[in-house]
């Protein structure tokens, strides 16, 4: 009675989780397709992209100011009550209403004004090509998180498949030890162990299964699908190629690192960026030289002539030179500038020495993780091999009476650990190289 009361509550529970499933939809996805979905959902990869249109704008704007600028002002307002007018050596004052409409052109441009545009078009073309780097590694990190838990979802879905094959075998087993026992050839222990044990097996599955739905819910979170909508990821050959990385020593592969990597290329933009900032804050301690050209005229109702004549032919006026700014004292403004740009360079270069030693750091633990994997994969899959041999050889002694049910126990639980240390080892293999492609930069 308590064999069968266990298995109905595992039914039961099987049954309202499975429930849940029915009416979810599922979508077939490789790997690349979930790449490319989680690139076109991910929220701070698009926010980058939305910035780079800033950096481009803000890179054409420092190369746009080396030439002039020019602004058309027009004006058209009415004056109501005293109005001066000079007529034949006399002022005379009327109230009069006047109608009045001016218009100007005015151009102004830098000739000298210590660099501050060489070194503002250059930070620009820094910045943009910086933000460039930047989302070229966030492109790596959203494809380095979504293969984790790509692999993550394979992972427990082998493990579920290990554990139904083995609530399988079990019950087979099951049946061949109430054969026995009613032959007379077993013990009513071994088969309420048996039946214990097929219980136990039962609960397994059920929560390996649970753990599969659980992070394919965290894949489905990550590529942002809609309600009720879970993927369904292909199977990605794990079988194990000999890699080009191996065969360097630390050395060579922090220099194919520091080469490759994205964010390190993009702090160097930075540093290099923040370089020419400072020397176009500098700039403001010279002198500035501009060039100027301004053209002005306007229209009066108190003047009897047409308004073509006015505007266009007896009051336009046209000025034009050169206008040279010394600073002398500024209250610290361009000092303060200064100040400000000096240490973000420092900063800047601070930021790079520190990534230089992560990414030391990075590549010797995903190099030594990648090594230890291989042999990991190695050793599971001798373990498996010698499970299986082992099973084999102690099932057929249970059957012919010479091994008790605890060495037959043992045996399988042996056979399952394997199994699952050997999946566990094979998918942690290809991670590992992913991890070492990302430390590298090379993804």
């Amino acid at each position: 009675m308590k064999y069968v009361f266990k298995l109905m509550a595992c039914l039961v529970i099987g049954l309202l989780f499975f429930g849940k499933v029915v009416g979810q939809d599922t979508i077939p996805m490789s790997f690349q397709e979930a790449v490319q979905l989680g690139l076109s959902q991910n929220i701070d990869y698009l926010k980058l992209l939305n910035q780079q249109e800033v950096l481009k704008v803000e890179r054409l704007n420092a190369q746009f100011n080396h030439l002039p600028r020019v602004n058309l002002t027009n004006d058209n307002f009415r004056q109501i009550g005293q109005q001066f007018q000079q007529v034949e050596g006399e002022l005379i004052v009327t109230n009069e209403i006047n109608n009045i409409v001016s218009g100007r052109i005015n151009a102004n441009m830098p000739i000298f004004n210590g660099f501050r545009r060489t070194n503002d078009t250059k930070a620009g073309r820094n910045l943009e090509d910086a933000g460039k780097f930047g989302i070229e590694r966030a492109k790596q990190e959203v494809m380095f998180n979504i293969a984790q838990q790509y692999l993550q979802v394979l992972l427990d879905e082998e493990l579920y498949n290990i554990a139904l094959e083995n609530l399988e075998n079990q019950k087979k087993q099951l049946d061949q030890i109430e054969g026995f026992v009613e032959a007379g050839l077993r013990t009513l222990s071994d088969l309420y162990n048996q039946r214990s044990e097929v219980a136990r097996l039962e609960t397994v599955a059920i929560d390996a299964k649970i753990q599969w739905e659980s992070d394919l819910w965290d894949l489905a979170e990550m590529l942002q699908l809609g309600p009720n909508i879970l993927p369904k990821p292909e199977q990605v050959s794990l079988d194990k190629l000999e890699s080009e990385w191996l065969g360097m020593g630390l050395g060579e592969l922090y220099s194919v690192a520091l080469g490759q990597r994205k964010d390190y290329g993009q702090l160097m933009l930075l540093e290099s960026a923040n370089k020419n900032l400072l020397a176009s804050a500098k700039s403001a301690y010279l002198p500035q030289l501009n060039a100027f050209f301004n053209y002005s005229t306007f229209f009066t109702s108190l003047d009897d002539r047409t308004f073509s004549n006015q505007f266009f032919t007896i009051f336009p006026q046209r000025s034009f030179g050169v206008s040279l700014s010394v600073p002398i004292f500024n209250n610290f403004e361009n000092r303060a500038s200064v100040a400000r740009s000096r240490v973000d360079f420092q900063n800047q270069q601070l930021d790079k020495l520190a990534l230089e030693r992560r990414i030391t750091q990075e590549v010797k633990m995903a190099y030594e993780n990648y090594r230890g994997a291989i042999r990991r994969e190695s050793a599971t899959r001798v373990q498996l091999e010698a499970a299986e041999e082992a099973q084999t050889v102690i099932a057929e002694r249970f059957r012919l009476g010479v091994s008790n049910f605890v060495d037959l126990a043992q045996a399988n639980q042996q056979l399952v650990t394997a199994q699952s240390d050997f999946a566990q080892a094979q998918y942690t293999l290809y991670f590992q190289e992913l991890m070492l492609k990302f430390a590298l930069g090379v993804l």
